[in-house]
């Protein structure tokens, strides 16, 4: 009896058990909630009230949509204080996007300040309902975001140009941008984007114009047919109702000036030419393609970039600004019978920006500023100098300066998620700038959205915004509240880690740890040892030796070193210090050196430390793993590299064999560590960086698609080691014998009858001026340069026209201007992306002329395919200085013809 009673109890409480699985903390009983909206509210608050009713109903509730409350419900009352007359006068109501929860037992409350402050405040008590799995018991809580604009960009650009067109002319076609018409990918990034409260989406294009509007002056100027353009503008359509109904406002960006192929083909014009003046067919075009946009999408905001494809700084800028964009977008308004403006942005990048906007706030009332954070990387949380000058003046202008998070050069491929190094950044853009806005870029491969660079078993692709979650969140996290406690955010984020990876909090904390400590390493290398902020240097593939031992050489930008960074020294000049023994300032070569060598350690160990403790998403984990194990490898290769570096700058001023010695073991160390990299990334990633053309130029040129990947890149290193080691040899016994290049006249026939002149000591250069030539290389002389009216040139910049019969090289000489703007500036691939279309970016022949009173001289060259070619250059003084066969090398070395001393070229210890 006592057997079958023990029995019947066990049933009994097992079916106890059974009845009472529903109720547990993951499933509590069913109750009844009413969310409860205004009879007629705004898209928005639909949205953020569908969001809140998944979570309760994820939570096991069962929730009803109404207009009026329930005793029979637990209710939560949406409101927006703008058209709740109980709430427009509460003067505890939050600010713009802000809202308030409050309320408890069976009554709730959701104040949004304005539609959107509604909106977040659904998703800020959806979120507490998920991470509780119940409604709280009370509630008295009220938010609002720091920074007025929080947005993300999304690039409809190719890793490649296409046949016939330059960078950044690309048709939105399904052929090229399939992702661009699929729906349902729109929706999950977008709810995302809402997720993390961001409230703007770039689209990023040159001229977006000819894809989406037609203009009836110009029909021929469409570049898609007709049944593309119809899907565009139906996906156009669709996505600008779908952002603004997250509360995200849709902003499409070009450039200035392109034009589309076909309106091109048609006029015989080029696409885009830096150096051309403004010509009133293209203005016309642009102002009817602007105004037909405006009247089509009236909703939807610009992102205007004045410079790179039309020439820098200047008069043209502000015309352009104020006589064609602006009228344009009032030509639209117009038309709609509108007064409202939408908004413009206006991108401080290539252009006076603070210039442009005196002329354009009397015409244009709502603008925006934005300009780049960290130039075309991400380098420091500590920005100074003329760059943050710039960022200031933006902001005191009197509108909301937006800071751009851009490319991230240095960044990709690998995985980057410190939230503590963005964190301060977003307080340094509050502190340092004083901007009040983020537009953050891909964290890698923005060419090649919407797709990562890993290769991942069977072919398949991972999206970005998978891949990439930290990096959005942290951003967006910091663009709210950027003053958050450290110690609460180690909290939170080792909760968000162990809920990705199913660890508890003691291995969560690890691999937060291994972000923490591998988010260090990308920027203090490339802000101490880089050649430029921007995306012509893929940091994580290396760098030359005669990169590192002579930047100038190769286009140094001297941003990086005087804002984009703290405060310190280049490898140079703690060289020089050391050889005089003077005290050294901020961070030097020698702390950089060591710290990323320990925090690759760090980074190891911590992602080791945590392997065990990983349960879910391993093969995400194992991929994020790899990555701490390549930033360890690359920061050991540059470290070592950097050291043999300060032993070669030594040598300069030694003249001691033995400093170079010196220097050997360091390169094999750094060569070793290289290997080690190209093992780890040759199976796990499909390239380094996601722009494949000649734009990349360090550490090599990436032609064709080239030289993207470790493995391509490690025989150029172990040259450069082998051809250091022979020259060492070559020295001890008896120096380097010099190779004689002569450059020889090729024949082109150059219209316009112009004056030409024989390269001797002696000869005039200008038409105009008296100054002679005092010295030039020796490889130049006898060249037939041509003769030109400096006065003109520095007026309407210069146009040779020639033909010839076999591919050509153009020398042309730039003076070394030092801010002066009489002489014309060298090819810049930060400001210019057509800087390298015929391969002119880099210098040949460093200081090869010499021209009484002059700067010195650098000499480049402009490679032509046979036929009727122009050589175009902007406004300026500069040397023509002759016409060779495009297959001659010209020698890469410097050759000290300067009136204000030399500094000296050691790249020859690597050739």
């Amino acid at each position: 009896m006592k057997l079958k009673f023990v029995f019947a109890c066990a049933l009994l409480l097992l079916s106890s058990l059974v009845c009472l699985q529903g109720f547990s903390a993951e499933n509590p009983p069913a109750k009844k909630v009413n969310i409860v909206l205004a009879k007629t509210h705004h898209a928005r608050v639909t949205y953020g009230a569908g969001r809140l009713t998944a979570a309760l109903q994820k939570a096991g509730y069962t929730v009803a949509t109404t207009n009026a409350v329930s005793a029979a419900a637990t209710n939560i009352v949406v409101s927006v204080k703008q058209t709740d007359p109980a709430q427009q006068s509460n003067p505890k109501a939050p600010g713009k996007e802000g809202f308030t929860l409050s309320g408890g037992g069976k009554s709730f409350k959701i104040i949004g300040n304005d539609n959107s402050g509604a909106l977040y405040g659904c998703l800020e008590l959806a979120e507490r309902i998920t991470n509780a799995h119940k409604l709280p018991a009370s509630i008295n809580f009220n938010d609002k975001p720091e920074m007025v604009m929080r947005g993300t960009c999304i690039g409809m650009q190719k890793t490649t140009y296409l046949p016939g067109r330059g960078t950044y002319e690309y048709p939105y076609t399904p052929e090229l941008f399939p992702w661009f018409y699929d729906k349902a990918f729109w929706g999950r990034y977008l709810d995302s984007l809402a997720q993390n409260r961001m409230n703007s989406l770039y689209l990023w294009s040159g001229h977006p114009f000819a894809s989406l509007v037609k203009v009836k002056d110009y029909p021929y100027a469409l570049e898609v047919d007709e049944a593309t353009f119809k899907k565009n503008e139906e996906i156009y359509n669709w996505l600008a109702k779908e952002c603004d109904k997250r509360g995200i406002w849709l902003v499409q960006g070009f450039y200035n000036i392109i034009v589309s192929k076909p309106f091109a083909e048609h006029n015989h014009l080029k696409t885009q030419d830096r150096n051309r003046h403004i010509v009133p067919i293209i203005a016309d075009y642009t102002r009817k393609s602007i105004a037909a946009f405006v009247e089509k999408y009236p909703n939807v905001g610009l992102l205007i970039t004045l410079g790179e494809a039309m020439e820098g700084e200047g008069q043209d800028d502000i015309d352009w600004f104020t006589k064609t964009i602006i009228p344009g977008v009032k030509d639209g308004l117009k038309a709609l019978g509108r007064t409202d403006e939408p908004p413009i942005v206006l991108r401080g990048h290539d252009t006076n920006a603070p210039e442009d906007m005196k002329y354009a706030k009397p015409l244009y009332s709502n603008l925006y500023t934005e300009a780049k954070y960290n130039g075309e990387a991400l380098t420091t949380y500590e920005p100074h100098g003329p760059w943050a000058d710039l960022h200031r003046t933006l902001s005191r202008i009197g509108t909301v300066q937006i800071e751009n998070v851009h490319i991230m050069a240095n960044l990709e491929p690998f995985r980057y998620g410190s939230p503590d190094f963005i964190q301060k950044c977003v307080q340094a853009m509050h502190s340092v700038y004083e901007a009040n806005g983020l537009h953050l870029y891909p964290q890698a491969s923005y060419w090649d959205w919407p797709y990562s660079a890993d290769n991942v078993a069977g072919g398949k692709r991972l999206y970005q915004v998978d891949r990439d979650w930290i990096w959005y969140r942290t951003w967006s996290r910091y663009a709210w509240n950027s003053h958050r406690d450290r110690n609460d955010e180690i909290k939170y984020w080792s909760e968000e880690l162990g809920s990705k990876y199913g660890a508890d909090n003691t291995h969560a904390r690890e691999i937060l740890e291994a972000y923490e400590q591998s988010g260090n390493i990308s920027p203090e290398i490339l802000r101490r040892f880089g050649i430029t902020d921007g995306n012509r240097q893929t940091m994580t593939l290396g760098m030359l030796m005669a990169q590192l031992v002579n930047p100038e050489k190769f286009g140094l930008f001297t941003l990086l070193y005087n804002s984009e960074g703290p405060v310190g020294e280049m490898l140079s000049e703690y060289a020089l210090k050391e050889w005089k023994h003077q005290p050294h300032e901020g961070e030097t070569p020698m702390d950089v050196i060591n710290k990323v060598k320990a925090q690759g350690k760090a980074a190891v160990a911590a992602i080791d430390k945590a392997t065990p403790g990983v349960t879910r998403d391993k093969a995400e984990f194992d991929r994020l793993k790899n990555d701490m194990y390549c930033y360890d490898a690359m920061g050991e290769c540059y470290a070592h590299k950097a050291q043999a570096t300060l032993y070669i700058l030594r040598y300069k001023y030694s003249n001691d064999i033995a400093d170079l010695e010196k220097a050997v073991p360091e390169m094999e160390q750094s060569l070793q560590y290289f290997r080690k990299l190209t093992d780890l990334t040759k199976d796990s990633y499909l390239y380094a960086n996601s722009m494949q053309t000649q734009q990349r130029k360090i550490p090599v040129g990436g032609n064709n698609g080239k030289m993207k990947t470790w493995v391509e890149l490690l025989p150029v290193y172990e040259r450069e080691l082998d051809n250091f080691k022979k020259n060492i040899a070559q020295l001890k016994t008896g120096g380097k014998k010099e190779e004689k290049i002569v450059l020889t006249n090729t024949q082109v026939n150059v219209q316009g009858n112009l004056p030409t002149y024989t390269l001797t000591e002696g000869a005039t250069m200008f038409a105009d001026t008296a100054a002679t030539l005092k010295a030039i290389a020796p490889e130049l002389k006898g060249l037939q340069g041509i003769k030109l009216d400096r006065a003109k040139q520095m007026a309407d910049g210069t146009n040779i026209t020639f033909t010839n019969n076999k591919p050509v090289k153009v020398l042309v000489g730039y003076f070394i201007r030092k801010g002066q703007t009489k002489f014309l500036s060298e090819p810049q691939l930060e400001t210019d992306g057509t800087a390298n279309d015929y391969g002119q970016a880099d210098s040949k022949i460093t200081s090869g002329v010499q021209i009484e009173g002059m700067p010195p001289v650098n000499v480049h060259t402009f490679s032509f395919k046979a036929g009727t070619n122009t050589l175009t250059l902007g406004k300026g003084a500069a040397l023509v200085l002759g016409f060779i066969d495009d297959n001659v090398n010209v020698p890469v070395y410097d050759a000290g013809l300067s009136n204000e001393g030399n500094i000296k070229d050691l790249r020859w210890l690597f050739n």
